[in-house]
């Protein structure tokens, strides 16, 4: 008899899929018993990187490497001048193998592996190096032995994430506004007491693992143990993680085990001379889009790394939790692709990717473990039901997941004029979740930040940005722009999700796109970069999104206003307002772009008028504290495009 889980209460609807849900816990509960015992913790299991790689011991260091098709195996470094016969590893049961080094591997040791396989020898990187760094003659790629004489000391300890989860998506190497590739420490000492100062109490950092392709983003992972050297080193990416929770910042990382770089030298592709020691054989453990191979998480072996993965980093690292990267791709065998999620069969079918699901599970499960408070994200945009239920109840265990349809809907409505955008279609993808399951809202993060597409802010005021931002200026573009960023964020943060998003300089409405550099542009940095001169010039209009966007966030967390839920109270489409109350405040949006209106009170004495986007340190032409004309007899005056938020109190 199938076991009645709770996600069939929460969603009724689910019911004739029941026999699925059933199928999908038995899967997870299957390969957790090839893992562990019923009675024992995964992460008893999961210490890969505690057996593989590198290992000082009393009198040298034990080296360990899984490579079941290899041949023969030799360690080579500058420890040993590169020669390929001196190191020989010896082969040990189920295709690992061992070596023994007698003596000192320096700290700072570049390290390679010589694989004999199908009769040819190979290069490859050990695949649990900590640190793997480029030469900049060859631009190779080495691995190197990381075993500083004086251990980090951590000074967090007894951290814990606070509330509410506003988190700042963030990339180091673009995060400084010099034409280069700024560094852990640089973000740490310059761009971090920005985040903290704005009310931020979570970044997000992209790339952090190491990546061939610096204009991949960070999403083509080569080596997972290993922290991206173009950043600075481990203990760089030690200090920042302490120092962001000495300020009680959380930080998220994220977790790209989607896929892996095509890269043979570098990556786990091929790296015991076959195809499907890691990934799946053939085009099946290709991706179409992404032109890099794809995980088999049925296979015990990738389980046991991609966990001890997640383990790795929420130890070795302190880190806080993972957005989990392409998870959509990851649970279907079409990856998404061209596929309208509109009924609950498109969930369950034979498209379904259950060893996936599955690893994703196992994942969840053991990220708690290790750190019951970690944060964890799923990138998905099919809305698989359970996503971020507990698996206990018959869900996949993750916490949030990104609400990805409010950006491309932002954009649909950027390319219409604004006397027709639809009020109701707007209120319904604002608050449009799954029954129990929570949500990271976000109007844009880096995908619209990217060459070819458009932030909101460019969205909004187009070429006029580089030439009319001036305070003393005055430009109908840019005072709409202007007026649209700050209510469309503001709303986003109050109702959009139970958490919030915003990517690196957006917050000021920042000017360019990001373009990595590549061939196409001459391998320029000017657009991998973010200009702070511009927010910190108090000629320049940047500085009133910038003050908003603290104001906002500090509005709706000072009040507790992020843990009230929203109630409608009115949506006009002719008069384009939407109005809601959290809590005893009613929080009141007028999008025409010509109209005001009075929003009728019962007793305007009750009110008290909080919170008004256009207040003059916000760019617009009320008075704080005079908030001169906004209450009159009969209630409350919303000018267009504004926002204001009214306190009761009978």
């Amino acid at each position: 008899m199938n076991q009645e889980y709770r996600i069939l209460q929460i969603d009724p609807y689910l019911r004739p899929f029941a026999d699925d849900i059933e199928l999908r816990m038995n899967c997870y509960k299957k390969a957790r018993r090839k893992l562990v015992e019923d009675d024992k913790m995964l992460t008893s299991f999961v210490n890969g990187h505690l057996y593989f790689g590198f290992h000082a011991k009393e009198n040298g260091w034990v080296y360990r490497e899984w490579a079941p098709n290899a041949q023969d195996v030799y360690l080579i470094g500058d420890f040993n001048n590169w020669n390929d016969q001196v190191h020989k590893l010896k082969r040990l049961d189920n295709g690992v193998w061992e070596l023994l080094v007698e003596g000192e591997l320096p700290h700072g040791s570049r390290v390679k592996l010589k694989i004999k396989a199908n009769n040819h020898i190979y290069d490859r990187i050990p695949l649990y190096c900590k640190r793997v760094v480029q030469n900049s003659e060859s631009n190779q790629f080495d691995g190197m032995i990381w075993n500083p004489p004086v251990p980090f000391n951590w000074n967090d300890k007894g951290f814990v994430p606070q509330q509410p989860l506003y988190i700042y998506e963030c990339h180091i190497g673009m995060s400084g506004e010099k034409e280069s590739v700024s560094s852990f420490l640089e973000f740490a000492d310059n761009v971090l007491p920005r985040i903290k100062k704005q009310g931020y109490t979570a970044i997000q950092i992209m790339a952090i693992m190491e990546h061939p392709y610096y204009g991949s983003f960070g999403y083509q992972v080569s080596n997972f143990f290993a922290v991206s050297s173009r950043f600075g080193t481990p203990e760089d990416f030690k200090a920042l993680v302490d120092k962001a929770h000495s300020v009680g910042i959380a930080v998220i990382m994220d977790l790209v085990h989607s896929h892996t770089v095509k890269n043979t030298v570098e990556g786990l592709a091929e790296f015991d001379g076959t195809d499907y020691q890691f990934c799946h054989h053939g085009n099946k453990g290709d991706h179409p889009d992404w032109h890099t191979r794809l995980f088999n998480y049925g296979k015990l072996e990738v389980q046991h790394f991609l966990l001890s993965n997640v383990k790795y980093w929420l130890t070795e690292y302190h880190l806080d939790g993972f957005r989990f990267d392409g998870v959509t791709s990851m649970m279907y065998h079409h990856h998404g692709r061209g596929t309208a999620f509109d009924n609950y069969k498109k969930y369950f079918s034979m498209d379904t990717d259950l060893e996936s699901i599955t690893y994703l599970q196992l994942a969840t499960e053991l990220a708690k473990e290790v750190n019951p408070n970690s944060i964890l994200i799923a990138e998905d945009m099919s809305g698989m039901p359970g996503m971020c239920l507990p698996i206990i109840d018959g869900g996949i265990g993750f916490d949030y997941r990104l609400g990805m349809g409010l950006p491309d809907l932002l954009i649909k409505m950027m390319k219409t004029k604004d006397e027709n955008w639809h009020m109701g279609k707007f209120w319904n993808e604002l608050t449009n979740r799954r029954p129990q399951e929570k949500v990271i809202g976000y109007t844009e993060s880096h995908d619209q930040a990217l060459v070819g597409d458009k932030t909101l802010m460019f969205w909004l005021a187009d070429h006029d940005m580089y030439w009319n931002m001036n305070k003393d200026g005055k430009n109908e573009r840019i005072d709409r722009a202007i007026a649209l960023h700050k209510i469309l964020r503001f709303i986003t943060c109050a109702v959009g999700g139970d958490g919030y998003l915003n990517f690196m300089g957006n917050e000021f409405g920042h000017p360019e796109w990001i373009d990595f550099p590549r061939e196409g542009n001459g391998w320029s940095y000017k657009y991998a970069r973010r200009q702070w001169s511009l927010v910190d010039n108090p000629n320049l209009k940047y500085e009133y999104l910038y003050n908003f966007d603290a104001a906002m966030l500090s509005f709706l967390t000072s009040n507790d206003l992020y843990k009230e839920p929203a109630r409608l109270l009115l949506v006009h489409e002719s008069n384009k307002v939407l109005s809601f109350i959290k809590g005893n405040h009613t929080f009141i949006f007028n999008f025409h772009p010509s109209n005001s209106y009075v929003h009728m009170l019962s007793d305007t004495s009750a009110f008290k008028l909080v919170f008004h986007s256009a207040w003059q340190c916000f760019g617009g032409f009320v008075d704080e504290v005079l908030n001169t004309g906004l209450l009159c007899k009969d209630g409350v005056v919303v000018d267009r495009r504004t926002a204001v938020v009214l306190k009761y109190n009978p």
